[in-house]
């Protein structure tokens, strides 16, 4: 059944998609294809009541230019992937309706007023990653219980990273890990960044939410098992894609559900009446695949608890 905003008359909205990363890194997570699957089954037809403004960011220095670019063309709404593309529309316009299919913390952030009713020109899905990273210490020690020693990826460009690998690290050492923080801003850093780690004799990595980091999923996960590490990631895509294991929400679920926040939005609520959501569920997903490549045993109380095991 068509939404009444779709069925307007001759009405073609436009749809801006602003993503932190590489085109390609959208489509190979699933993200993209989830948002048009969520808005034909509301019944918009693409290039028929909605086409899609893109623009992709692979670097931190292109994000703010082409929000910009993107705000230029006059949207009725944006999509925006999270990260630093977030913060360069709090920046660049409060008029402007903006859903957000991942976001940290949209009160400290400044989106919101509260996660009930943010009262601006943002609303979405917020997942609080601060509290989720420290159990993927727990979730790394189950899988070595012998562990000594961590590596957690950072990004010295995301503002939350400092504060958090700190948090994280806190609680490693409570397991009785020692931990190397490892920082990456650009592609060629991580060849040098993982000999480093394994001179520091780390046995786990676990990679902080970064939409830098999403893009390479592929690579990581490979120098990863190269190197002979476990690693772990807060989104299923990244085992998906090669990696060990993951433990978070769905975000491809976020981005077929974003389709509901534009199509409220397309018939007039304010994004400021409409609540943030957060996740009811965190899966663990884990690649048996992998697991192999890195010669180890996954231990059967992971193999319970896992929501999906992928071979």
């Amino acid at each position: 059944m068509w939404s009444a905003s779709a069925q307007q008359s001759g009405k073609v909205w436009r749809i801006g998609f602003l993503y932190g990363g590489a085109r390609q890194s959208a489509l190979d997570t699933g993200r993209y294809q989830a948002f048009l699957q969520g808005m034909r089954e509301l019944g918009y037809a693409e290039n028929k009541n909605f086409v899609l403004v893109e623009r992709y960011s692979q670097t931190v220095d292109s994000v703010l230019p082409n929000a910009r670019e993107l705000l230029s063309a006059q949207p009725d709404v944006i999509l925006v992937s999270g990260g630093a593309s977030l913060l360069a529309l709090r920046e660049l316009t409060t008029t402007v309706p903006v859903v957000a299919a991942v976001s940290v913390d949209p009160v400290r952030q400044g989106l919101a007023e509260n996660l009930a009713r943010p009262g601006k020109n943002f609303t979405g899905f917020s997942a609080v990653l601060s509290d989720l990273f420290p159990k993927h210490v727990q979730v790394i020690k189950a899988a070595l219980p012998r562990i000594s020693r961590l590596g957690i990826l950072t990004n010295p460009r995301n503002v939350d990273h400092m504060a958090l690998g700190k948090s994280v690290g806190a609680v490693a050492h409570d397991h009785g890990m020692r931990v190397h923080l490892v920082k990456v801003s650009a592609f060629p850093e991580f060849g040098p960044a993982f000999a480093e780690m394994e001179r520091q004799k780390a046995e786990a990595l676990l990679i902080l939410g970064d939409a830098f980091f999403v893009q390479y999923f592929r690579e990581i996960a490979q120098l990863s098992i190269k190197h002979h590490v476990i690693s772990t990631y807060s989104g299923r895509e990244y085992p998906e894609l090669g990696g060990f294991l993951s433990y978070g929400p769905n975000f491809r679920d976020h981005y077929r559900g974003a389709a509901k926040f534009i199509d409220r939005i397309l018939k007039g609520t304010k994004p400021g009446d409409l609540p943030f959501e957060q996740p009811t569920k965190l899966e663990l997903v884990i690649n048996r695949s992998t697991a192999k490549a890195l010669g180890m045993r996954i231990p059967d109380e992971l193999v319970l608890r896992a929501d999906a095991i992928i071979d």
